[in-house]
């Protein structure tokens, strides 16, 4: 029961670091938020990462994802009272203000023609727009291959 009550600390640390910076929390940032060691927030990234809240880098302790947030740069950029998160995908860039609770703008660009795009996102969801999500691998196996997806 311990390490859950953990997990959740670590959780709502990374996402409310994530909320008020727009970047990836350190891991003494995380350990300060939830009020543990570092060797216990690390403990939970792996429980979290297995069960499919976080992506770390290869060093096991830098977020790559916190799905819809970017812990790097992408090309997915939200504007949310003139705030700049990264999303990890046209998909997480609509997640954005959804997890916020915010209206924001996503600009974007094009996975085919590299043309950039900007679409503004209200609390009822996104602006009319002719443009298409194309998904090159079903989302039941975006998991397979997070990154790459």
């Amino acid at each position: 029961m311990k390490s859950r009550d953990l997990d959740v600390r670590v959780k709502l640390a990374v996402y409310g670091h994530f909320a008020v910076t727009g970047r990836r929390p350190s891991t003494e940032d995380v350990a300060a938020a939830a009020g543990e060691n570092v060797e216990g927030v690390l403990a939970s990234y792996g429980r979290l990462r297995a069960a499919r809240v976080l992506v770390l880098e290869e060093d096991g302790s830098s977020i790559r994802m916190a799905p819809p947030f970017s812990g790097i740069p992408t090309r997915h950029v939200v504007e949310v009272d003139g705030r700049r998160y990264f999303a990890n995908c046209a998909w997480d860039a609509l997640g954005v203000p959804a997890a916020l609770h915010e209206p924001a703008t996503v600009h974007s660009r094009c996975g085919q023609s590299d043309e950039a795009l900007q679409l503004r996102v209200g609390l009822e969801g996104p602006e009319r727009s002719a443009w298409l999500f194309h998904c090159l691998v079903p989302a039941a196996r975006w998991w397979d291959d997070i990154v790459f997806t």
